[in-house]
């Protein structure tokens, strides 16, 4: 698919992108390759090949989960102006 500096102008004015004259050309072939690849793409037969959530067939290396900081709610409470059961009591924004 091919695209001309007139269809550029009219995606970029849709898109709010300001685009000077001088750059239309070079972003008409630019878009236009993709768009080419995109329909080659099209072309290539899928059916039967199963869709794969990775291209490498990996598992993810993951950290142990363990805790690394100790429990210090009572003294972070006792700094804070008003508590209740554990939670932190703020002024009502929303009416």
């Amino acid at each position: 698919m091919s695209l001309n500096s007139s269809d550029v102008a009219k995606i970029a004015h849709l898109a709010r992108l300001a685009v000077d004259d001088s750059e239309l050309q070079h972003f008409s072939a630019e878009l236009s390759s993709i768009l080419d690849l995109v329909e080659q793409m099209h072309k290539v037969e899928t059916t039967g090949i199963e869709p794969m959530s990775h291209p490498l067939h990996m598992t993810q290396r993951l950290r142990p989960d363990s805790v690394t900081e100790t429990d210090q709610r009572e003294r972070f409470q006792a700094m804070a102006p008003s508590t209740e059961e554990g939670l932190y009591l703020v002024p009502k924004v929303v009416e």
